[in-house]
């Protein structure tokens, strides 16, 4: 919460308010939540992300009032702090559900994380947590082979371009193109054809969704057979979004959800990690969270 943004900006505090309330519902009573967890470690950090780059953010972080990185990406005091245990939520979510102490897990952070680059601060983003989570499931648990499936409606360029090279990661984006920030092209596939982008136009809804999972992303995870299912978990693609064109409703996220807990029960023992990215709406980013988290519970 104390990630302050300008006035009007859609990433605010407000997004994570309009999560806590929608699951403070009586069908979300049995949810585990874990609202102190710790933040990410610079060793862990480092993994992704270039020590030199790290010590940039920490300059720039001030001591009052806001800095703008670029036009979209601004600090304020408690940024810094909140990117920390946003990727240190991640890392606790992978303990868990690696671990056996949780089926799955959803981490309702802020600030989020797939825009930013090995050493770029983009898009809202500053630490790519799914990234740090990812080498850190690999790191730390001894994971060989890592799957993040990216449904948010803005591509993720920059958990693309930290895997790039990599074999051990497996990079799924469903996006509109051309939108914000205009890679994911369906020819972007990485060194390794570790990379699938399946690309949604303006106007497309639940049907077009579908039948990019189906085809392009889910058989993709299923080959690879991870150890882990990472989800990028944007809800931006809903229709009331304002920062996009996709028509998607919370019943589409659900559908997503299910088939992924699919996926997971048959490759990897039912782990998943899901993090928040974006979603501007706050009744369709409640909803969708809702729907998506109550999957999760097997609901």
């Amino acid at each position: 919460m104390a990630h302050a943004t300008p006035p009007g900006h859609p990433e605010r505090p407000d997004r994570l308010r309009a999560i806590e309330q929608v699951l403070e519902q009586e069908k979300f009573a049995d949810l585990v939540r874990i609202r102190d967890v710790p933040a990410a470690d610079r060793e862990t950090i480092c993994r992704v992300h270039p020590p030199g780059y790290v010590d940039s953010l920490i300059s720039a972080s001030p001591r009052e009032g806001l800095v703008n990185l670029d036009s979209d990406t601004t600090m304020s005091p408690g940024t810094l702090e909140a990117a920390v245990h946003a990727a240190g939520a991640a890392l606790l979510a992978v303990d868990e559900v690696v671990g056996g102490t949780a089926d799955n897990a959803f981490c309702a952070v802020r600030p989020p994380g797939h825009h930013a680059e090995k050493a770029t601060a983009m898009g809202f983003c500053f630490f790519n947590n799914a990234a740090i989570a990812a080498r850190y499931a690999q790191k730390r648990h001894g994971l060989e082979r890592i799957a993040i499936i990216d449904w948010d409606v803005h591509h993720g360029n920059g958990t693309q371009n930290i895997f790039w090279d990599d074999a051990s990661v497996l990079y799924c984006s469903t996006h509109e193109m051309p939108l914000y920030p205009g890679t994911g092209a369906a020819s972007e596939r990485g060194e390794h054809d570790n990379i699938v982008n399946a690309v949604l136009q303006a106007g497309d809804g639940g049907e077009s969704f579908r039948e990019a999972l189906e085809i392009a992303i889910f058989p993709r995870i299923s080959a690879f057979r991870p150890d882990l299912i990472i989800i990028s978990a944007g809800f931006d693609a809903h229709w009331r979004d304002p920062l996009a064109n996709i028509n998607l409703t919370e019943n589409d996220f659900a559908w997503a959800t299910r088939e992924l807990m699919d996926i997971a029960d048959r490759q990897c023992g039912g782990r998943i990690v899901s993090l928040l990215e974006g979603g501007y709406d706050l009744q369709g980013l409640a909803a969708s969270v809702a729907a998506h988290v109550q999957c999760l519970m097997r609901g």
